[in-house]
């Protein structure tokens, strides 16, 4: 099997009702890497939620009395923590000045996801996608409308991991794709049947493409090629693990 990595240039500064698959689409054909049958788009959360506009004005923001008094204690924007307190289904710790809460989406994040990098202008900042499998969704059914290509769709973000320094993409949307590969219930090379074995296949392919993407290149979108999944109408959400398996909650 050979995969191969894309990294998309070219985008404009993407901004709320902008038409996103069609910029990717172009941007993809102008640079002599069209999409097709079978590709994989990979694209950050930050240019979904800018082009659906969830974006906050922090200058429009009244911080609570928790967030002024939490984020006094640890030199923060009270208005940026503010905005991820309403963010937060949960709040799981908050030490260290860091936030590591749930969100309403199910998902335990530093910030509820809230970030203010890479969003032109000061006092902005961006909040994840309402619902990133169906954006993912969205963005796969207009390239297959445009292009009559049938193309998987994952959504990324950067996280941290417990025990572990650094961040890593993955994923927090997907369409098209099956998002997990089971290999529980079948045998090793050595006969051995596999109890445990179920791989995260779209947090893999969003961890690959960051390779091309980076954090500050300008380059939002990767194409990849050449990887063997399954397509299904799965979705990231059921990654999610049942609180009650949950060690870590």
């Amino acid at each position: 099997m050979e995969i191969r990595i894309f990294g998309i240039e070219g985008l404009p500064e993407v901004k709320p009702g902008m038409d996103l698959t069609r910029l990717i689409v172009e941007a993809a054909q102008a640079q002599g890497t069209p999409l097709l049958e079978r590709d994989i788009l990979v694209v950050t959360q930050k240019v979904v939620s800018k082009a659906e506009g969830q974006l906050v004005d922090l200058s429009a923001v009244t911080p609570s009395a928790l967030a002024l008094g939490w984020a006094k204690q640890y030199g923060r924007d009270p208005r940026l923590v503010e905005v991820a307190l309403r963010e937060a289904r949960r709040i799981s710790r908050m030490d260290y000045g860091v936030m590591l809460v749930e969100t309403h989406h199910g998902f335990y994040c530093i910030n509820a996801g809230v970030d203010a990098s890479n969003i032109p202008g000061s006092g902005m900042v961006a909040l994840l996608p309402k619902d990133a499998d169906a954006s993912a969704a969205r963005i796969r059914e207009e390239v297959r409308r445009v292009t009559g290509l049938g193309v998987a769709v994952v959504i990324t973000d950067s996280w941290g991991r417990p025990w572990r320094e650094g961040i890593t993409n993955v994923a927090i949307g997907a369409a098209g794709i099956a998002v997990l590969k089971d290999y529980r219930g079948t045998t090793d090379t050595y006969g051995h049947e596999l109890r445990a074995s179920a791989i995260a296949v779209v947090d893999e392919i969003a961890s690959a493409a960051e390779l091309v993407m980076g954090k500050v290149d300008m380059v939002p979108v990767a194409l990849v090629r050449g990887y063997g999944y399954t397509p299904s109408e799965g979705k990231v959400r059921d990654l999610l693990r049942d609180p009650e398996r949950d060690m870590f909650r």
